[in-house]
Parts: structure tokens; C-alpha cells; sequence
């Protein structure tokens, strides 16, 4: 049957179950899909959901825990059947896979073009002559430019979205059937992302390339899919075609899916009272320059000559791509990167020149959101602790227990039952774990918060609740924040006021209305288009916008 079939990818009655210390693990249940040629099926949910394991299969990818049971047949061929030397066969020719994260892909101590050929080379014989001269092809056929020169080059050498390109040139390398793409462009900027979805849309359309699409972004699904599957628990629950799962969906946990996707609506929030204090930070001509590096004498200027300035309980908005200087900004507030030139005043104190023993007791009144909790927590210390030391750092408490009843506190006002804090960071959800660096950031009462990117790790309904929980916390304490993400629609969701940075520097700033509404600088206007919205309608129209701003 199996070699009747007219499918590039053909799943029925997939069950996965990993043996744990804690019991059997029933990661995907009865599941059936297929995927025909020339086809993006866009598999869908929240961590958890059983999508990646799922995907995993096709490449015979889950390890020795795993045990499998069902059909998972690519190009006629049953991968649950094959054993180590017919998967190695089938990895490459029959399907391949792009990871989320480039550079855990690539080796850093061999060129991108010797990591081209050896794959060519491990599926057949080829010289070395023909390996490299198709290296070159495949980077050309991926649009790296001067793909002669540049095949010789290492993984460092290349931006975030070329690597993911190069990814993309070896997972083409034998022209498989199908492509797992696991998150494809989840760290890369809406700008390259819109690249990326290209390349694999005309992947799609020229080759006849069946790709099978693992994310939680609703708008690159609306952009790139055909089809989509809703997984939940292990479960498939809908499967549609892409128009119909936005425009009806029939499942209610697919409504609350797109319902906690946030939308770019360039509202205006309320003015600040006009009896608003003082800004608590106030940027003039701002200059910010990194050293050369290995005894060079030459300085890279990461910010160039910027202003701006945040009123007490003001949410400023920091958007850019990677490099664009929005984090060293963020740093600089806090005193972590110096400032080379201009003004920085904050809270009072100008950071021009700053001593860290002048700034070390207005520490106290900085709080701080980082994009991942879990490398920010002490992974030996229960939540409870990794909450408390900012309180024991600055003489509040002198051991953890002492601080257990602010903690509670703390917890329960980020929505986290208090027994919550006897647990460990590796023992709490990606969302669990955001909220307790909030409630760990709110420790000090601080009148100011740096937000760098906190929500991007996190699935869209994880994602909605802690954004929710920020307004309702930003609000009750009145807290200043500088919000830095490369997301838009969230951006536009929380703060008052929007500055755009590109290349170090402040291309536009004002309300959502103005800067999101109604851009002016062309670089905005790229960012907005480059932005996919989840309506597959509204974003083909918009990728038209986009080519032509791109042309």
C-alpha cells in the first residue's frame, strides 16, 4: 500500500512513547497525517502538543527512550521499519531537516563549503572537484552572494540569516522528497524571516518540494503554509486548509489559539497626566562605542547620537533587527556598557564617565526581564531563592528564608501559587519560569524595568498571559519600562510611545499611531511590510508590499 501511495510523507495510527524515570510518557497519540508533493503542511501548538516528535519521526530522530508504533512512510518507504544503516540512506535522500537554530547546525571549525561537500560525498561517490563545484551551486541556488568566494568561508562569517540559508543549501543537497523546517526563523528579524519564507516558498513552487512546517507563529503560517495541523496533547484536533483553519476555525482550542495572537492595530494608548514627574531617563546625542578587539585601534559605534527619554510609569518601545543597537542601549541604562559619548541621565545620575560605585545604590531601583529565564536562574537554587537575592544583594534579607514572606508575595501578585516557590527553574513551563522573573524583577519595587525580548521564547497563549500580567502589573505599580523586542504587534500592544533603531540609529519615534500607522522613515515602512500578519489573505497582499519595497 505504501508504495501505491502518491504522497511524499504518509503518517497513520503514529503513537510515540518515551520511557522516563517517572513512568511512560505518551507523547503522540493515533496521530494520521499526510503531506503531498509541492505541499507546506504547517503542523501547529503549544509546547508539549506532540508537533516536533511528530516531525521527528519522519527522520527516524527520537532516540533510544522512543518506542514507535504505526506507519510513517516517506516516498514509499517505512521509516518505522528501517533500521541505523536505511535511515542514514533515507536522511538526506528521501527527507532532511532545517533547524531551528543555525549555528548548532554548522560546524564552527570547518568551512560552510567542506560541510556541503561531505554531505554530497556521504550519499555517493563525487570528487572532491565536483563536491566543492556543487557547494557552489547549492549556495548560489540559496542566494549567498559570491557563492565562489564565499564557500570557503566559516560559519562565523556569515549574519544569522545566511546561516539559515546555508542550513537550508544541505538540507537540499540530495533533493529530498520532503523538509522538516522546525522553527526555521524563530531567531531571525522579521526583515531576514520575510527572505527566508521566500527562499522557501519558491523552494516549494520550483522544486516540488513537500515541506512540512513545525511553529508557534500564526503569522508565519498565514504567509507560508497550504494546509495546517492543530496538535493538543499528542492529539491531532483540526487539520484544514490554511484559508479555512483562520477563517472558521472548528475546533475551540484553534479559536484560542489565533485568538492570543497579538495584532498590529496602531492604536493610540491614553497621554501621560501633564503633571507627569520628571523623565527617569533622559538620552541626548547618545554615542555608544565598543573597543577594537586583539589590540586594534579602531572602535565600532553601535549607537550614533540618539535621543529619547522615559517618564515614570512610561512603557518606551525599542524595536530594531540584530545590531541595530536597541540591547546595548538597554545595558547602557543599567550600567553594564559605558557610555563613549553624549548625555545618559538616569535616575538622576549622568553616566557619562559614571563610576560603578556611584550607580551601585540606584541599582536597586532597576528591575530586569530576560528573554530566557532558565540561563538567568540558578539552576541549584529553588525559585523561592533565585526571587530573593535581589533582596539579600541589597542587604534586605540576609538569607533566603528570611525573604520567603516577600517572596510569597511577589508570587502570588505574578499569578504563581506560593508553593510554586519550592520548586526548582527546570521543575516550571517556559511561561511558569517568565513569571517568576518578573515577580524576581518587581523584587526591589523598582522604578524602572528593562524588558529585553521577554516573551519570544514563548508559545503565542503563554505568551498572550504574560503579557497580560505585565499590563496588569505595570499598571498596579506604576513602574517605568524600557521594552526592547524585535515583535511589533507587541510592542505596539504595551507601550506608549515606539522608537525605531537602525544601524545605532533613531530613525523615528512617537506614539503606535504614528510610527506603526502612519511610518515615514522607508526602514520602518521595510520592518512593517517584512511583519506577517496572521490572515492569509491580508498577508499576500502584503508580501506583494513587501517584494516591492524589497525590489
Amino acid at each position: 500500500m505504501a508504495g501505491e501511495s502518491t504522497n511524499a510523507v504518509e503518517i497513520r495510527d503514529l503513537n510515540v512513547t518515551f520511557a522516563t524515570d517517572g513512568g511512560d510518557v505518551h507523547a503522540v497519540r493515533g496521530v494520521s497525517l499526510d503531506v503531498r508533493p509541492g505541499e507546506v503542511l504547517a503542523i501547529v501548538g503549544e509546547s508539549g502538543s506532540g508537533k516536533t516528535v511528530t516531525a521527528r519521526t519522519i527522520l527516524g530522530l527520537l532516540g533510544p527512550t522512543a518506542v514507535t508504533d504505526g506507519a510513517v512512510v516517506v516516498s514509499g518507504t517505512d521509516v518505522v521499519e528501517l533500521d541505523a544503516s536505511g535511515l542514514r540512506r533515507l536522511r538526506g535522500e528521501k527527507a532532511a531537516m532545517i533547524f531551528q537554530e543555525p549555528s548548532m547546525a554548522l560546524n564552527p571549525v570547518f568551512s560552510v563549503g567542506w560541510q556541503l561537500a561531505e554531505g554530497l560525498r556521504a550519499h555517493g561517490r563525487i570528487s572532491k572537484a565536483e563536491a566543492k563545484a556543487k557547494a557552489v551551486a547549492m549556495l548560489r541556488r540559496v542566494g549567498i552572494p559570491e557563492p565562489e568566494r564565499r564557500v570557503n568561508d566559516y560559519p562565523h562569517q556569515f549574519s544569522g540569516g545566511q546561516k539559515q540559508r546555508i542550513v537550508i543549501a544541505m538540507a537540499l543537497a540530495m533533493q529530498p522528497a520532503v523538509i522538516i523546517a522546525d522553527e526555521p526563523t524563530t531567531a531571525l528579524d522579521v526583515t531576514v524571516q520575510a527572505e527566508i519564507l521566500a527562499l522557501l516558498r519558491q523552494l516549494r513552487d520550483e522544486e516540488g518540494t513537500a515541506i512540512v512546517l513545525i511553529t508557534h507563529n500564526m503569522g508565519v503560517v498565514a504567509d507560508l503554509a497550504d494546509r495546517v495541523a492543530v496538535m493538543l496533547h499528542g492529539e491531532v484536533v483540526e487539520t484544514a486548509p490554511v484559508a479555512d483553519i483562520f477563517a472558521a476555525p472548528q475546533h475551540e482550542y484553534t479559536r484560542r489559539l489565533l485568538d492570543a495572537v497579538p495584532r498590529l492595530e496602531a492604536a493610540d494608548r491614553p497621554p501621560l497626566p501633564e503633571d507627569t514627574p520628571a523623565p527617569l531617563v533622559v538620552a541626548k546625542d547618545l554615542i555608544i562605542e565598543y573597543p577594537g578587539r586583539f589590540g586594534r585601534r579602531s572602535t565600532f559605534r553601535a549607537v550614533h547620537e540618539v535621543s529619547f527619554s522615559i517618564a515614570p510609569g512610561e512603557v518606551l518601545g525599542l524595536v530594531g533587527e540584530s545590531g541595530s543597537g536597541k540591547s546595548t542601549i538597554g545595558r547602557a541604562i543599567a550600567g553594564l556598557t559605558p557610555v563613549a559619548g553624549g548625555s545618559l541621565q538616569v535616575l538622576g545620575t549622568e553616566m557619562l564617565g559614571v563610576k560603578e560605585r556611584e550607580f551601585r545604590l540606584k541599582r536597586r531601583d532597576i528591575g530586569f526581564v530576560f528573554q530566557d529565564p532558565a540561563t538567568s536562574f540558578n539552576p541549584l537554587l529553588t525559585i523561592a531563592d533565585n526571587v530573593a537575592e535581589p533582596l539579600i544583594v541589597h542587604g534586605q534579607a540576609k538569607r533566603p528564608g528570611d525573604a520567603r514572606g516577600k517572596v510569597d508575595e511577589l508570587l502570588e501578585a505574578v499569578q504563581l501559587p506560593a508553593a510554586f516557590g519550592d520548586r526548582y527553574p527546570h521543575e516550571l513551563s517556559g511561561g511558569q519560569r517568565q513569571r517568576a522573573s518578573l515577580a524576581r524583577a518587581l523584587a526591589l519595587d523598582p522604578k524602572l524595568l528593562i524588558a529585553d525580548e521577554p516573551t519570544s521564547a514563548l508559545d503565542v497563549s503563554v505568551q498572550a498571559r504574560v503579557l497580560e500580567l505585565f499590563i496588569e502589573l505595570q499598571e498596579r505599580f506604576g513602574f517605568a519600562t524600557l521594552f526592547i523586542s524585535h515583535d511589533l504587534a507587541v510592542v505596539d500592544m504595551l507601550a506608549d510611545r515606539i522608537g525605531v533603531l537602525h544601524r545605532g540609529r533613531l530613525v523615528e519615534e512617537g506614539t503606535g499611531a504614528e510610527v506603526l500607522g502612519a511610518p515615514k522613515d522607508p526602514y520602518t515602512q521595510r520592518l512593517l511590510a517584512s511583519l506577517p500578519v496572521p490572515d492569509p489573505v491580508e498577508q499576500a497582499r502584503r508580501r506583494e508590499e513587501w517584494a516591492a519595497l524589497s525590489g
